[in-house]
């Protein structure tokens, strides 16, 4: 769980909108609508939540799903402290006290029960009862839950009920176009805008072989990784081995296809 501080703390997050979602996300904040991003691994989901919590000036809870998170997980415990037992909050119960956005990333891969306990912040009531202690916290100003999922890898035991789904609006997102990822990479990089664009393209090829074994795409984020080690003064092919190809397959095959497309792309 990550805790950012709010606008007035820290400098505002990168993000280049591809649409509409940033005006978008807003009128959702202002109507207290729940929010759910939808799109594969690294294409700026995440980032896009820091940027808004920074434009909207609200403090930002990251929590990170997965099998083993637990409704105690996201609401608290009771704890023992100096012979004394004492109930500690969980991040989603300080951001419905403080007026914070929660983000729960890859919401997806919690288990069901847990996810369930998010429905009661998710329409009129925005309200969070707390079994274990008694009360029923009504969710404060600027309170606004937001998760994320990537749609690809979901089957129907690691899918969102019609129940759950139907609470919030959803963004779609994608990769970005050729122009706007270029700039992307050599902002977040540092970059010569050329090694920018050759990385681009590169990944662009790679994200055709989807059906011939690669299981996962380059995301915009390996990109990233990539171009800073080329800009620490790696050699461009040996960063891309390291930090593009490695994270993406362990299949020698797939692997050397994927060198051959290096080669091409950075003569």
């Amino acid at each position: 769980m990550t805790l950012a501080a709010p606008e007035s703390e820290q400098a505002p997050p990168y993000y280049a909108a591809s649409a509409e979602e940033i005006a978008l996300f807003e009128h959702c904040h202002a109507q207290q609508l729940a929010v759910m991003l939808k799109g594969p691994t690294g294409c700026g989901k995440t980032r896009f939540v820091e940027r808004m919590a920074w434009r909207l000036n609200r403090p930002l809870i990251t929590v990170a799903c997965h099998d083993d998170l637990s409704v105690s997980d996201l609401i608290g415990r009771f704890l023992v402290r100096d012979d004394a037992t004492v109930w500690q909050d969980g991040p989603l119960t300080r951001a419905v006290r403080e007026g914070a956005i929660c983000y729960l990333d890859e919401v997806v891969e919690a288990r069901q029960d847990t996810v369930v306990v998010i429905h009661s912040l998710t329409d009129h009531r925005r309200l969070l009862p707390i079994d274990k202690t008694g009360e029923t916290l009504t969710a404060a100003p600027g309170f606004q839950l937001v998760v994320s999922y990537n749609p690809g890898y979901q089957h129907a035991l690691k899918d969102f009920k019609p129940s759950t789904r139907q609470r919030f609006v959803a963004l779609e997102f994608d990769f970005p176009t050729f122009e706007r990822e270029t700039q992307i990479v050599a902002h977040e990089a540092g970059v010569a805008r050329d090694t920018a664009h050759a990385l681009v393209e590169l990944a662009r090829r790679m994200r055709r072989l989807e059906d011939r074994g690669l299981a996962e795409l380059p995301s915009t984020r390996l990109l990233v990784a990539t171009a800073r080690l080329i800009a620490c003064g790696i050699e461009a092919r040996q960063a891309c081995r390291v930090a593009l190809i490695a994270p993406l397959t362990d299949d020698p095959e797939v692997a050397g296809a994927l060198a051959d497309l290096v080669d091409v792309a950075l003569v």
